[in-house]
């Protein structure tokens, strides 16, 4: 793999992130991760440049800045604390659009597609099902859930149907992204939705999320 010094940056600026959020240091935390998130478009831009396949490398890198602005948007929500609800659901909704973007070089590979996507709806309402029997939120906040999650769940059956089928270094690191966004996203779920915030969950949440991105923007290097 090319440009892992770049992941190593990365990473280290999520570490200063986190560091600064839980010093309530808000402006500059959402400055580093920023950073943090400049990092994996930048190393998304130099991966696609190797890609036998330019436009899904192109599509992966357009949902690589989604998420690097949903991100900082995100972070926003704690320097501008009135704004909370909109700014939140704006930056769920582009990183919503950026997953949609992470579907590109996924589906045309999938001879299952069908029974994939299927398998991902019936494993939404399941997930749904047991991460609302474990917080409180409105239902705006439940709506944008169901539809996000459900995008999030069916990268990964759509994923994991196509690695099965066609086992390949790029299927395998694919699913592993996935898999971790997922993860990440549903630990974000409860740790913002529960009882109450936990710093334990948090860096698990930032730090998966962040080797997700990683990852897919690699995968690039063997599309």
């Amino acid at each position: 793999m090319s440009y892992l010094p770049i992941c190593l940056l990365c990473l280290v600026l999520v570490a200063a992130f986190l560091y600064v959020e839980v010093r309530k240091q808000y402006v500059f935390a959402a400055a580093l991760k920023g950073a943090a998130s400049a990092c994996f478009v930048v190393l998304g831009f130099l991966s696609a440049g190797l890609a036998s396949e330019p436009m899904p490398a192109r599509f992966t890198v357009i949902g690589l800045v989604l998420g690097a602005v949903a991100d900082v948007l995100l972070a926003l929500r704690y320097v501008f604390p009135k704004q909370k609800q909109p700014v939140f659901l704006a930056g769920i909704l582009v990183f919503l659009l950026g997953h949609i973007m992470y579907l590109a070089p996924i589906v045309p590979r999938c001879p299952v597609l069908l029974a994939s996507v299927l398998v991902g709806i019936g494993a939404t309402a399941l997930l749904m099902y047991w991460i609302f029997g474990r917080i409180t939120a409105e239902q705006i906040f439940k709506l944008f859930g169901i539809v996000y999650m459900g995008i999030v769940t069916i990268l990964n059956t759509v994923a994991i149907g196509t690695m099965l089928a066609q086992p390949t270094t790029f299927s395998a690191m694919f699913v592993l992204g996935a898999l971790l966004f997922l993860v990440s996203d549903v630990v974000l779920v409860l740790n913002t939705f529960g009882p109450r915030e936990r710093l334990e969950m948090r860096i698990a949440n930032i730090s998966l999320y962040y080797l997700a991105q990683l990852l897919i923007a690699l995968t690039l290097q063997v599309l």
